[in-house]
């Protein structure tokens, strides 16, 4: 799991450093930077999977520009910097990836990273020892090295780092399936995954999603094709004020939304650390809240770590501050135009005139917190 990120010259992003938990919620004006945060990570997980072309980037969620605008276009005399990149892991890595173009046209983003420099330098000294100056020269120190440091590489799990903005359209035609495996950035693929996830011999997972689902009270019941290999192209949806059935064609927009959310955290082939942007669309205030729980209690559960963004003060009232785990950001500009970042704890919580705490919807609409336009 990622613990800090530091970002340098990305986008709007000048210089930010960023201690992040197992949930992490992401509030503040539209295009202040907040998809930028999630970009450059989906940047840093293209470098891990050596596809750092725009076909790679886009289909998980990054808007690529021309590579100088992909830089921090300040004055501070950066504009041909590299763009760099820390992320530190809860298993004592951390690798820093340095990110040059050319600019020329059709030019490509190359990747250096420091864990791969190491090993590649360690592999020439490996290889330019003799057999007899290996101990004088502590070749056998050098290889063990080489060894952990691999070790060390390979333990980076962050290959599959997506920012999912599901559609409406992509999760009620079932059949259809980007070219993302096991979902698309905008839910395709997601009959097929409650169909995976419905073959587990583990049935507390299906179990799970269609508990979660009773988030809506006149949900009774959900069925799901047994064949993975099957055509049908539909899941069965039990209203229990209705005296018949319907599919997923004919389920309202927020049921498809919290499906697909639900989905995401339970499956064991989706990746363990995501974003969504905007987690609040198509729904209602109350189920906002609730959903933010809910999404909490699975991430730990089943090991995942995401980042959301929103709009809707509602979804703030879902989080706990109190949980070292979750973590509230709110994102602004500064004077020179740069992202920056802060971290709303449990002791940053406004109160009333009577020394109460406030909700943090309350606190938000109110401006106590930021993230709200100033300009009118």
């Amino acid at each position: 799991m990622i613990e800090k990120i530091h970002i340098q010259n990305f986008k709007s992003i000048y210089d930010l450093e960023l201690e992040v938990g197992r949930v992490n919620l992401v509030i503040g004006e539209n295009g202040s930077g907040k998809s930028n945060l999630l970009e450059a990570l989906v940047f840093v997980s293209a470098a891990e999977s050596n596809k750092l072309d725009n076909e790679f980037l886009v289909s998980r969620g990054l808007r690529v520009p021309e590579p100088e605008l992909m830089r921090s276009a300040f004055d501070e005399g950066k504009k041909e910097k590299d763009i760099e990149i820390d992320i530190y892991y809860d298993n004592n890595v951390n690798d820093k990836y340095n990110f040059s173009n050319t600019n020329e046209t059709y030019s490509q983003w190359k990747v250096l990273t420091k864990l791969n420099h190491l090993i590649y330098q360690y592999e020439e000294d490996v290889n330019t020892i003799n057999e007899k100056d290996w101990h004088n020269l502590d070749g056998n120190g050098i290889l063990s090295y080489l060894l952990d440091l691999k070790k060390m590489k390979s333990s980076i799990e962050f290959q599959d780092f997506i920012i999912y903005s599901p559609e409406n359209t992509a999760l009620r035609i079932f059949q259809k399936e980007g070219q993302i495996q096991p979902l698309g950035i905008n839910g395709e693929g997601l009959l097929k995954l409650l169909k995976v996830i419905n073959s587990y011999e583990d049935k507390s997972y299906i179990n799970t999603i269609i508990e979660s689902l009773q988030l809506f009270n006149w949900f009774e019941d959900i069925t799901i094709p047994l064949d993975i290999s099957s055509l049908e192209d539909k899941v069965i949806i039990k209203d229990k004020y209705l005296y018949r059935e319907f599919t997923q064609r004919s389920a309202n927009e927020g049921f498809l939304f919290i499906l697909f959310y639900i989905t995401l955290l339970v499956a064991k082939e989706t990746p363990r650390a995501f974003a969504i942007d905007n987690i609040d669309a198509s729904l209602n205030p109350k189920l906002c809240t609730k959903l933010m729980t809910i999404l909490t209690d699975l991430a730990k559960k089943y090991d995942k770590q995401i980042f959301l963004t929103t709009h809707n003060p509602a979804i703030l009232d879902g989080i706990d501050l109190n949980d070292e785990e979750q973590k509230l950001f709110v994102v602004s500009r500064n004077k020179k135009g740069h992202t920056r970042m802060k971290e709303i704890t449990a002791k940053d919580k406004p109160k009333s005139s009577d020394n109460e705490p406030l909700r943090l919807s309350e606190a938000f609409l109110r401006g106590y917190l930021g993230g709200l336009p100033k300009g009118f």
